[in-house]
């Protein structure tokens, strides 16, 4: 296939996220010096369809059949590559990498791809297949409001801690539920009732154990790179809206004081403050205001590389599973899951779900498996994991990178980048059109930065697009 006809699809419009200083290792991936925290930006106009794909529904793109007289790679071509990118000293001495055609899963070329590796945000691929395969395509994650006892009306947190302090914005992920919109829907039942006046209580019991992990940094929480996790919040959690701004201390007794405002400003007078119950609400619905669809979310977090979200929906999978809504719960969920989709999860270790605190280990192999299963046309379900990582140049924590070259808008890829450690894992077409899936993980780069790491990650992956590695 001529250069000239290679194109990349997105299923959704492209949002090209903004940046803004940080100090430290990127915990959301980006570009060194930029970091994606911004208000989302206006969409652009949609990238043409790849070869081969269709569309279905709201138009999510769904990878046809990969056509088998593409020529197919010579693996010795493509393992002298890999053979150069592990040695390559901007990545120092402990390099992981496997790359595999994608129709077929021949693996073309390898070095120690069974040996765990510190992964960063590429554990983030583990949550969302596992998000999609156990909670599927309708999910949300309701926040409930319910009749207490006696006057008391009580919040019941269900896992968003992207609600809108005012009106639910129906076309936004971070955003899409609104308090006020709950708190129109209580004031009208109450007026129904005949009533303008309650107290308000805060159920956040969904979630069990400590809402941060032992392995973050208390830095990293510090600088706003995670919030502790809730099973309700306002905007993630966010105190302001700069580009990295620090989170609440207790997401979800904020969220409950910004419902009592709202509550106020739809006539009800709300007595005292928001007080925790000790025990989950059970009384009578008295409305309910509804997230993003679980694809959206896994898509905002792989786009974003979010820690926070991450956490959130490994704990719905864990509760999903009848296991606690913990950080242990959670990772258990995960893996379980993969498992149970034939992954081969052996010396796998997660600490958490994000990939942000210290004590996770994946084998590349591992993740190659992950990513084989998002572009099988055997699970459709899991395509969203594949939409919903960045395009090289182009999206997400790879709108910096890849913005010449041969890998151009032709890489789809979840980042991963902490302290000594910088990994990629996605997909890129090389220069016949072939679709070729890739794991890269380096975690000994030493006190070198990002920038080094990913030239040589992004030279590696551009080099395969434009092989044309053809036996």
């Amino acid at each position: 296939m001529a250069r000239a006809g290679r194109t990349v699809g997105v299923s959704a419009l492209v949002l090209v996220l903004a940046g803004g200083a940080y100090v430290t290792a990127d915990a959301y991936d980006v570009v060194p010096g930029l970091v994606t925290l911004a208000p989302e930006a206006a969409p652009a106009a949609p990238f043409p369809q790849p070869p081969g794909a269709a569309t279905t529904g709201a138009g999510a793109a769904v990878l046809a059949d990969l056509d088998p007289a593409v020529p197919a790679p010579d693996a010795a071509r493509v393992q002298a590559l890999l053979d150069g990118l592990a040695v390559d000293p901007r990545l120092g001495p402990s390099v992981g990498a496997v790359v595999a055609d994608a129709l077929t899963g021949e693996v073309l070329g390898e070095n120690a791809s069974d040996a765990a590796r510190t992964p960063a945000s590429t554990a983030k691929l583990v949550t969302g297949v596992a998000a999609l395969t156990r909670l599927g395509a309708d999910r949300t994650f309701d926040t409930t409001v319910r009749q207490g006892a006696g006057d008391q009306v009580v919040l019941v947190g269900g896992g968003d801690m992207m609600l809108a302090a005012g009106t639910g914005d129906p076309d936004a992920v971070n955003g899409r539920a609104g308090l006020a919109d709950l708190a129109a829907q209580v004031a009208v039942r109450l007026r129904l009732a005949g009533r303008d006046t309650v107290t308000l209580g805060l159920d956040d019991t969904l979630f069990t154990g400590p809402a941060t992990a032992p392995g973050w940094d208390p830095a990293d929480l510090a600088a706003g790179y995670v919030a502790p996790v809730a099973p309700l919040a306002v905007d993630i959690a966010k105190i302001s809206a700069g580009e990295y701004p620090p989170r609440r201390t207790d997401p979800a007794l904020h969220a409950a004081t910004e419902f009592a405002a709202r509550l106020t400003e739809a006539g009800i007078t709300v007595s005292g403050g928001p007080a925790r119950v000790s025990a989950p609400a059970t009384g009578d619905v008295l409305g309910v205001v509804s997230s993003a669809p679980v694809p959206e979310v896994a898509q905002y977090f792989l786009d974003t590389s979010d820690n926070t979200i991450t956490e959130v929906v490994a704990r719905m999978v864990a509760l999903d599973l009848g296991l606690p809504g913990s950080f242990e719960g959670a990772t258990q969920a995960v893996l379980r899951t993969a498992q149970t989709l034939g992954v081969d999860t052996a010396g796998a270790t997660l600490a958490d779900a994000s990939g942000l605190a210290d004590g996770s280990a994946l084998p590349p192999r591992m993740l190659l498996d992950l990513l084989q299963l998002v572009v099988d046309p055997a699970h459709p379900e899991l395509r969203e994991v594949s939409n919903g990582m960045p395009i090289g140049g182009l999206t997400g924590t790879l709108a910096d990178r890849f913005r010449s070259g041969d890998a151009t808008g032709l890489v789809r890829a979840k980042t991963g980048s902490l302290t000594s450690v910088t990994s990629l894992a996605g997909s890129v077409l090389d220069a016949d059109g072939r679709l070729l899936l890739f794991v890269l993980m380096a975690d000994q780069t030493g006190a070198v930065g990002q920038s080094q790491p990913r030239q040589a990650l992004d030279g590696f992956v551009s080099a395969l697009a434009g092989c044309g590695c053809r036996g």
